[in-house]
Order: structure tokens, then sequence, then C-alpha cells
């Protein structure tokens, strides 16, 4: 698929089929996902592939204050989570002024949702969620960040790609010379 056919077609999906997402589809994705550039190359994520019976599971850890209902419906999720070495966090101590970490892991999800989407999967980013009720489903330590979780699967047979409602240009651009 073309790049900017990519972009154009990327959209939140919040209705999937009940078609599987594979096990080897959810890695590749995430080994794509994991080519994304971070600050010092430190790649301060760790990936966690959510799938089968186990992402009907944890649905419940993205449906805070009764959003995100319809995640129960979802075959599989990327749960994204913070896994800073101690390097990174003398720098994060050091340079106060900028959240590297949260900019690698922006860069981490576009990788992914863009490496999903021309596999043929669809994907939403999810922002709430109940990060002590995701290290505790993951077996993780309590106290683990989890800034997003991503939503994966195939749309709803005639789920329709929505034209993208934008600012105009001129407002979020402008050239220097």
């Amino acid at each position: 698929m073309e790049l900017k056919e990519l972009y154009l077609k990327r959209q939140s999906t919040r209705k999937y089929s009940g078609q599987p997402v594979t096990d080897g589809e959810l890695e590749k994705i995430c080994r794509l996902g994991a080519l994304a550039p971070s600050a010092k190359n430190s790649q301060p994520w760790k990936m966690f592939a959510i799938n089968g019976e186990k992402a009907k599971a944890f649905a419940s850890c993205v449906q805070m204050f009764g959003s995100n209902k319809w995640t129960s419906g979802c075959p599989a999720f990327i749960a994204i989570g913070l896994n800073r070495s101690k390097a990174e966090e003398k720098i994060a101590e050091k340079f106060t002024f900028a959240d590297f970490a949260g900019n690698d892991i922006g860069l981490l999800t576009a990788y992914i949702v863009l490496a999903a989407e021309n596999m043929g999967l669809q994907t939403c980013i999810l922002g709430i969620r109940n990060e002590e009720e995701i290290a505790q489903f993951l077996g993780e330590p309590a106290g683990s960040k989890y800034p997003l979780v991503i939503a994966v699967g195939h749309a709803e047979e005639g789920y329709p790609v929505r034209e993208k409602d934008r600012k105009p240009f001129d407002e979020v651009f402008k050239l220097i010379k």
C-alpha cells in the first residue's frame, strides 16, 4: 500500500468482526513497531500482545468510567508498557522540560497502528485505562506504567472509512525561510 493511501485509510475502528487475529500477526505488528526511533535509542517500551480468550478478560482494563464498552468485542490488544532504563530515568530527571519517553511511546504507537493497517487489520488507540488492573493482569509489578493500549482486529464488514476531518493546513503549518 502506498504511504499516502495508508495515512488516509487508517482510522480509529470501534466495531470488529468476529474474525480472530493470529499470534503471528500480533508479533509481526510489534516487530515492525519496535523499529520506531527513540531518544538515544533508549526504546523505553515493552509491548504486551493479548489475544483470544485473554483479550475478552483484558477488555475490562480499558472500560473505566463506563467508557470503551465496545472493546468487549475486540479480539486482541497491544498494551504499551513504559520500560525506562536507569540511563533513561537519569535523562528524564535532568531534562524535565521534555518528555522523551512519552514522545518515543507516541512514535512506537504510530508505527504499530500503521503496520497493522498495512496488514489489513484495524486499530483504536485507547488512552483510558486502569494501569493497576493492567499490571495485575499481565503479572507485572504494581506501579508499572502503561501509557497506551491499542485495540486490534478486523473491522466489521461495511465499516466505513471516514473522510479525514482536519483543520485547514495553513492553521497547522508555517514555512519559515
